[in-house]
């Protein structure tokens, strides 16, 4: 990063008022009647009503469109366990991308523990006062007994987005990537390099969409994942795989998929070399991913790449997914977000990509054309059509797996 760079990026967080969100004010407060009518006495009344049923909660108080960006700052970004506090300008960033793509309400909470049960107990006891939970930057492996006890004992969606989110956008970029090269899910040869928290979620809701364990290798530092090695977790232990390989030089002969969720610069372009015709790179280190775009497309000339920089065509980007997906989650009250609704997002994601582009996204990112193929495979980020697209699908998976408590939007497509 440049001096400069880092520079203007200070400032913009500092200046003209420090940080990113704020909260507004809804109903008028000029009057002295105003005033008793917004606290006491009129306050009383809609209290009143909530204590006799609680779901009067959605309709006299912004519970139902707000959202909680909460961490312990354990793993943020790309910069490893800086404490909540440092977290806390992230935390921010993720309540103005809410805001900004699905005008969501949110508010960041950095809570400072790094025992995931005291974390699941104080995140427990304020989930009342929201309609949702976005978790956020938590180190693997605490993060998915963090994630399933909340999920289990909240009464409204709680999602890890370092998981879900990553794992959605990644999986619809693959299936039209493959599709593309002309292949199929459950017959790729997968090479996954991570095995953190992205990388799991990735490769479980891919398995879920098709792909084959036996045919997927992950990889963490010790090399691949097998039966007996030192150092597998129980969350690791889902994805062994005996077939032989125990290196990335190894895993990687034949294969078509490559999906690096780990650091920079560790396939080689031998490796490259040695995959199947047709790849498919999922680079997406950040900011700079396991293997240079130009490299890459130096070596092969018949790869679908993509990676987590927006200066690169194929960005996986997790805005494409969250906002839209809370949207639709609230929109219809939903208890929690399942498998269902992420399957839906994957397939609304990946059919928007398939769609003539609108003008308006072509000069918001200074494109003169795009079209579904190998420099397109997944919606650019501000696509305003990804709002009532996936919002929609994501609120009627929610409605058809049983997990809604209000009907299909009228505001929404039918």
């Amino acid at each position: 990063m440049s001096t400069d760079f880092r520079q203007v990026a200070l400032q913009y967080h500092a200046k003209p008022r420090p940080g990113k969100i704020c909260t507004g004010l809804t109903k008028p407060a000029e009057t002295a009647r105003d005033l008793s009518l917004a606290y006491s006495p009129g306050v009383a009344e809609p209290v009143r009503e909530i204590a006799k049923d609680r779901d009067k909660a959605y309709e006299y108080t912004g519970k139902g469109n707000l959202v909680a960006v909460i961490t312990n700052g354990s793993a943020i970004l790309g910069l490893g366990d800086l404490g909540p506090l440092a977290s806390k300008p992230v935390m921010e960033g993720k309540a103005l991308l809410f805001k900004r793509f699905a005008d969501i309400d949110a508010m960041d909470i950095e809570v400072d523990t790094k025992d995931p049960q005291q974390f699941i107990d104080v995140v427990r006891c304020i989930a009342d006062t929201f309609g949702g939970i976005n978790l956020e930057d938590i180190k693997a492996p605490e993060c998915f007994e963090i994630e399933r006890q909340l999920v289990e004992s909240c009464d409204i969606p709680v999602f890890h987005d370092d998981q879900h989110g990553t794992a959605i956008v990644t999986a619809a970029g693959m299936l039209n990537a493959l599709e593309i090269q002309g292949k199929r899910l459950e017959d790729a040869r997968i090479v996954c390099l991570g095995a953190g928290a992205a990388a799991i979620a990735c490769m479980r809701l891919l398995i879920s969409l098709g792909a084959r364990k036996e045919n997927l290798y992950m990889l963490d530092r010790r090399g691949v994942i097998y039966s007996g090695r030192e150092g597998v977790n129980s969350f690791k232990q889902e994805f062994v795989n005996d077939g032989g390989a125990r290196t990335l030089d190894d895993a990687i002969e034949g294969a078509d998929v490559f999906v690096g969720l780990s650091g920079a610069n560790l396939l080689s372009s031998e490796q490259l070399e040695r995959m199947a015709p047709a790849p498919v790179i999922f680079a997406c280190s950040n900011p700079d991913p396991e293997i240079s775009r130009e490299l890459a497309m130096s070596i092969r000339d018949d790869l679908i790449m993509a990676t987590g920089r927006s200066d690169y065509p194929n960005q996986v980007n997790n805005v494409l997914g969250f906002p839209f997906i809370f949207r639709g989650a609230l929109d219809v009250r939903a208890r929690r977000i399942n498998e269902a609704m992420k399957v839906a997002a994957v397939d609304a994601i990946r059919q928007l990509t398939k769609e003539p582009v609108p003008r308006e996204v072509l000069e918001a990112h200074q494109l003169t054309e795009l079209s579904f193929g190998r420099d397109y495979i997944i919606p650019k980020a501000l696509d305003k059509r990804l709002l009532t697209v996936v919002s929609a699908a994501v609120a009627q998976a929610a409605i058809d797996s049983g997990v809604a408590r209000l009907p299909y939007p009228a505001h929404y497509p039918l």
